[in-house]
């Protein structure tokens, strides 16, 4: 099978980044022709199936170079033009989408509907619908988008706190829904029965065809270490998104448990101030730690707290803190609660409730072998389900689901 793979970055910046780079992986390994479009300045290290397109001077540009970039950072026809032309030379089976806004633009799926190829989308985040991509702002969840109603992005400047952006993206979600943009997929992939439930929830009026497709990861490659330390550990960004100011709410009230804090963010040093002025001994920030830097504090700790206050699709973390043998206490928010499965390979808390979260850690603090149980049945269940094997099979399937989705809408 030849397939296009196209995502708007190919250096690692986060999961979005992994997700679209284990697919072509795996795609590769197993026989099939790939290609991958992305956006950037060509390194003598890209691989020879790598074509990058120029991406709009949008994001650190002055005003009116943003005002000058906005159009083709909402649809490029030029990289419309560009893609037709790597679609006729390269003749693919399938396009397979990641997140293209901004950077890629949506024009390249204009370009394969008019080539005739069916297009499998998939997306972890909300940006198909609803021109913020968190649907949180401001501290709080929001739906106001919901049936189009995107003007509500520019009056709550939901979009990175700015009114500009979030009147520029405001504008974007306008065109697209006009262009019929997502409408010209044949099939959609997400990785938790959440964002489907939202996405039908946003567009009522359309029937999708879709498929659950877990994150690429191959769980099997890591060995937990045996026992545990008496720590729980948040590792991530720092951001007020990601909850991380429910663990210091709950910190005075876990009677001296240790919590470690590894990461990096916005909002860093007003938690470290925070944790200090309220004499927090037991909290430690250790600052950002990637790879085999990571792996002896995530192995070694009873448990992984992942306090998200957005609904957040799929957290990587857990598919780290699985494959080590570590439970998880997760907010119920997103497509968290379903990887946990409350009381199976950790707990779910309220992260509106306060004492919760607390409530949670104690459990696990004073009870040392029940951690270890949730977290062998975690490693369990991380094996059999994150694997090349179980993935491809997935994929394939969506693969073939977009294909006879596509040939029913042509006849």
């Amino acid at each position: 099978m030849r397939v296009i793979l196209a995502h708007k970055f190919y250096e690692l910046t986060g999961g979005a980044e992994v997700f679209f780079r284990e697919t072509e992986r795996v795609l590769r390994q197993n026989g099939h022709e790939t290609l991958m479009i992305t956006t950037g300045e060509a390194r003598s290290d890209d691989p020879g199936n790598l074509i990058r397109m120029a991406a709009p001077d949008y994001d650190d540009a002055s005003l009116l170079k943003k005002a000058a970039s906005l159009p083709a950072a909402i649809y490029d026809r030029r990289k419309k033009h560009k893609m037709a032309e790597v679609i006729s030379t390269f003749r693919p089976d399938l396009l397979h989408v990641f997140s293209i806004n901004v950077h890629l633009s949506p024009a390249i799926v204009t370009a394969a509907t008019d080539a005739g190829i069916p297009m499998v989308g998939s997306f972890n985040d909300y940006k198909h619908i609803c021109p913020n991509y968190k649907l949180f702002h401001h501290g709080r969840i929001c739906t106001d988008c919901k049936g189009g109603r995107f003007y509500n992005a520019a009056r709550n400047g939901c979009c990175k706190s700015s009114r500009a952006l979030s009147a520029a993206s405001m504008i974007e979600a306008y065109v697209h829904k006009w262009l019929g943009v997502y409408a010209q997929f044949s099939h959609f992939t997400f990785s938790s029965d959440f964002m489907a439930r939202q996405t039908r929830d946003f567009w009522p009026d359309r029937a999708i065809s879709w498929s659950k497709m877990r994150n690429p990861f191959d769980s099997a490659a890591f060995t937990p270490h045996e026992g545990d330390e008496a720590y729980g550990l948040y590792f991530g960004r720092i951001i007020d998104e990601k909850g991380v100011d429910r663990i210091i709410d709950a910190a005075g009230r876990i009677d001296g448990f240790r919590v470690k804090i590894v990461g990096d963010g916005p909002d860093l040093e007003a938690l470290r101030a925070r944790a200090a002025c309220e004499g927090l001994t037991n909290v430690t920030f250790t600052g950002p730690k990637w790879g085999d830097d990571l792996i002896p504090i995530l192995s070694r700790a009873r448990f992984v707290i992942v306090p998200s206050i957005w609904h957040e699709n799929f957290p990587y973390v857990i598919n780290q803190a699985f494959a080590l043998a570590r439970p998880v206490i997760g907010a119920r928010r997103g497509g968290i609660p379903e990887l946990i499965a409350d009381g199976e390979r950790g707990l779910v808390f309220d992260p509106d409730d306060r004492a919760d979260l607390a409530a949670k850690i104690t459990a696990l603090a004073q009870d040392p072998e029940l951690a270890r149980r949730m977290g062998r049945k975690a490693k369990q269940y991380s094996d059999k389900t994150f694997n090349d094997t179980v993935f491809l099979a997935d994929l394939m399937a969506a693969y073939e689901r977009g294909g006879d989705a596509h040939r029913r809408h042509r006849r």
